[in-house]
């Protein structure tokens, strides 16, 4: 069709010629050095214009480049099939015995084929002489994956039986099957969990790049191992799913690829209805620097494309909204023969000779197994940059009537009879009218063709996957006085707890044994956080060393990249660290080699910012230190609001197997951080521990011998009252507030009140203890709980500390009252107990300021105890203020 803009036709035809011409005899690369060379002399010339960045709507693997098959279709077929049954049959099982499950079929549907070229050709697993490739499945399709390992004979019926039933599975001494990829909850199957949409993309990233830190600081040779990501085209919305792109593209990453499941709908509808998600991803990835694959048409179109000489086909797809796209899915092929091919005379020659049927059965790219495998075998192969593959397929695929394509696909998890039948004979299913309505599972014999394949292709590529394996090595802690005898012995010497960690830092990395497994990370915070002299002693890494002269070269705290570079410097970007933490707290599992992450941030940026990120790593049972640097709502001054920190406490406890503690003295942060690697690396424990440091200098005093335990356990009496004194109070302080209590019982000292003071390292380890005593209680059926004001949970830990103790508690921190608050049902039971915090929008001020102002500073505490202290003898206090 002649372009009605074109001035003059025949030149352009002489140019398209020429060019044509010149590939055919010369080849592609000559055709991409002209078009090279046109480019720049465009750009000589100052007109502004730059190649398109989308491509017409067909496959980036040509037909005479996609190369030979080397699998059994046939087979292949048939196991996807069955997988596909079998998925179906367990949500729908589940759902029509309990009705209120959930669970997912169409997502799967959509991306068996997908699945199953990977499991059969491509995914890695891990043996003695290849660690094994990571991948990232997409959640909503859990139920396929259970459906393979189920085949592969790794799952039983039993176990499909009760998925999403792990309690009454337990219950029975049985497997139950998670919801979505959980390594918390299946610690021998999910490697990463993706279930929160967003997170696995930007995971997988960062889990490449850390591949390529293990080899190039020579510590493990990661260079045969890929990084998969299998994701959906409405996840791609997600903010994280897009964030690091350009990371993957800079770094050159051509160990990821990603796959993108462009099924062209989310939950409730299309992804872009009025638009085309596939045109905006390839804008997307190679606006970013990545190698864009599409994989749109099956081999059914090969011949209409062949037969296309107008062009006719190739515009109507590519001017097909998706929204339209979406009820061509889910029409029949007389609907479509009609709609579509009825656009115009070109399309409806283009269509004589198909049967409706045949016209229903035209597959997208991402259901032709042999398009598939063309696609990731080019992916594979390409080098310099990580691989995006957009794979066009329809939601619900082979569900008919009940599912393919409908808005509602993405909730359906119940059959009629019809549709089960329909089902079955769809893909040739070798099932009975009634195991189809019984929704039975299948699995062939052993000896069956089909299973030899499916068991031979793993056995080839290394064994099954999903899996995850612990098998690295136990790692010897050095002495504490080794590395941190200017913590425990400070004498007084004045310095923030973020000086300590620092210097505690650079002498473990001096360690031999140790050294080398410890990854620094921080989000471009390191001059702020005084980590300047690390970048000599150990460097940034960078993919490609230092290609330039820093501007501070002769300074002795000047910026050092280096390809063996130690520290991770992310930029400006916490979601990027903390998946680089992530990748590092997970080494030991996915690597068989234990790396130990310390994260440093502004607290404030840490679970508010990225919590959800936080808790996958929990899932994903990192093993790690996250600090949260000028921690409190007081203790960093001018900054205000949004950089004051009073609720990382509170959330931190919400996680199981996160261990957070708010030290206010260097010796306190030791032996908080030595008993952490001795539980991670040496008792390999699956905790993480989050630590809060202040900014603030003052007197650090020499470690009370004999504390440590106490300190683990979350409180210790820093200094006792006189046990003689007839008026006693008792006060507890974490952190820099630790100091205001202090000097609160000077103040008390002056008016004749003595104080019992503690420190309290960590308020959710006191109140986890306490709960723990409580529910044994419970679970005892032999104890007499008693309502005599004594049980068993009062022999929670703080409970017996403070047995010593006299008076009203007050109790003080730099965070909001619901942290001190979490202790209060473990505080002897006919003690007073008041609460003071920072609840409320933080101000910016000095310290003093902002402390008076929350009523958190030393005069606040005082008063609060002489209150309490009148109340008490009064008999008028019996709650927290």
């Amino acid at each position: 069709m002649q372009n009605p803009h074109d001035i003059d036709p025949t030149e352009t035809a002489e140019w398209a010629e020429a060019f044509i011409n010149s590939i055919t005899a010369n080849g592609e690369e000559r055709g991409k050095h002209l078009l090279d060379m046109l480019i720049r002399t465009a750009h000589q010339q100052q007109i502004g214009w730059s190649p398109e960045l989308v491509t017409p709507l067909v496959n980036t693997i040509t037909v005479a480049k996609q190369g030979v098959f080397p699998g059994d279709l046939a087979i292949e077929e048939k196991i996807a099939s069955l997988m596909r049954w079998n998925a179906l049959a367990m949500v729908a099982k589940a759902n029509t015995a309990y009705g209120e499950l959930g669970g997912h079929i169409a997502s799967y549907a959509s991306a068996a084929d997908l699945f199953e070229v990977g499991f059969n050709h491509f995914y890695h697993g891990r043996t003695s002489e290849h660690k094994g490739d990571l991948v990232f499945f997409q959640p909503h399709s859990a139920p396929g994956v259970y459906a393979r390992a189920y085949l592969e004979g790794r799952l039983n019926e039993q176990d499909l039986a009760y998925y999403r039933q792990e309690i009454a599975a337990a219950e029975i001494g049985v497997q139950g099957l998670s919801s979505y990829p959980h390594p918390w909850l299946m610690p021998d199957f999910w490697q990463f969990p993706t279930g929160s949409m967003g997170i696995g993309p930007i995971s997988s990233i960062y889990q490449a790049r850390f591949m390529r830190y293990l080899s190039h600081r020579n510590l493990l040779d990661c260079s045969q191992r890929r990084v998969w990501g299998v994701f959906g085209d409405g996840e791609m919305d997600e903010p994280e799913s897009m964030s690091a792109l350009t990371l993957a593209a800079r770094e050159k990453l051509d160990n990821l690829t990603w796959v993108v499941n462009c099924n062209l709908q989310r939950l409730d509808g299309p992804v872009r209805s009025n638009g085309r998600i596939i045109d905006e991803l390839e804008k997307l990835f190679r606006g970013a620097g990545w190698n864009v694959i599409k994989l749109v048409w099956g081999s059914d179109w090969d011949g209409l494309f062949a037969r296309d000489h107008s062009g006719a086909l190739v515009r109507a797809l590519s001017n097909t909204v998706d929204g339209q796209m979406q009820t061509f899915a889910a029409k029949d092929g007389r609907f479509n023969r009609e709609n579509f091919f009825g656009q115009s005379p070109e399309l409806a020659e283009l269509a004589q000779g198909m049967t409706d049927e045949q016209i229903d059965r035209l597959k997208r790219g991402g259901h032709d197994i042999v398009k598939i495998y063309a696609a990731y075998e080019a992916a594979v192969k390409h080098t310099g940059q990580p691989t995006v593959i957009l794979a066009h397929t329809k939601k619900g695929y082979g569900m008919g009537h009940a599912g393919q394509g409908k808005m509602t696909t993405h909730s359906q998890k119940k059959f009629d009879v019809e549709a089960l039948i329909e089902f079955r004979n769809r893909f040739n299913l070798p099932l009975s009218d009634a195991q189809a309505m019984n929704l039975d599972f299948y699995r062939p014999s052993e000896d069956s063709k089909e299973m030899r394949y499916l068991q031979q292709r793993r056995a080839e590529l290394g064994g099954y996957l999903p899996k995850r394996v612990i098998d690295c090595e136990r790692l010897a802690i050095p002495p504490l006085e080794s590395y941190a005898s200017f913590a425990i012995t400070p004498d007084d010497k004045s310095m923030s707890t973020t000086m300590v960690f620092v210097r505690l830092l650079g002498n473990l990395l001096k360690t031999p044994a140790l050294g080398a497994r410890i990854v620094p990370i921080v989000a471009d915070e390191a001059r702020t956080f005084g980590m300047a002299n690390l970048f000599k002693q150990v460097g940034i890494y960078s993919s490609v060393g230092q290609c330039y002269e820093p501007e501070d070269i002769g300074s002795v705290l000047s910026y050092r990249e280096a390809l063996n570079g130690q520290i991770l410097e992310e930029g400006i970007s916490e979601a990027g660290a903390i998946a680089s933490w992530t990748a590092a707290a997970t080494s030991y599992a996915n690597h068989g080699f234990a790396m130990l992450p310390f994260y440093i941030y502004y607290s404030i940026f840490g679970f508010q910012r990225v919590g959800d990120a936080i808790w996958a790593a929990a899932d994903q049972r990192a093993r790690g230190f996250l600090l949260g640097g000028t921690s409190g709502r007081t203790t960093l001054g001018g900054e205000g609001l949004q950089h004051q920190d009073g609720s990382s406490h509170l959330v931190a406890a919400t996680i199981p197997n996160c261990k957070a503690y708010d030290p206010a003295f260097a010796g306190e942060l030791a032996v908080i951080i030595d008993a952490g690697m001795r539980e991670m690396l040496t008792e390999q424990q699956d905790v993480f521990y989050y630590i809060t440091l202040m900014n603030e200098n003052y007197a650090q005093t020499n470690l009370l011998s004999g504390k440590e335990k106490d300190i683990l356990a979350g409180a210790y009496l820093y200094q006792p009252a006189p046990p003689t004194a007839k008026k006693r109070v008792t006060l507890l302080g974490s952190g820099a507030i630790l100091l205001e209590v202090i000097k609160a019982a000077e103040i008390l000292k002056r008016v004749d009140i003595e104080a019992d003071i503690f420190s309290i390292t960590s308020w959710s380890e006191l109140a986890r203890n306490g709960h723990q005593k409580l529910q044994a209680a419970f679970a005892d059926e032999n104890k007499d709980i008693g309502v005599d004001g004594t049980s068993e949970y009062e022999t929670a830990f703080i409970s017996s500390l403070l047995s010593n103790s006299a008076g009203p508690i007050i109790a003080a921190t730099d965070y909001v009252r619901a942290v001190p608050e979490s202790i209060r049902a473990y505080i002897p039971s006919q003690r007073n107990y008041l609460t003071l915090g920072t609840d409320g929008f933080g101000r910016s001020d000095t310290r003093a300021a902002l402390r008076d102002y929350f009523q958190v500073d030393a005069a606040s505490i005082a008063k609060a105890a002489q209150f309490c202290l009148h109340s008490s003898t009064s008999g008028k206090l019996k709650a927290g203020l």
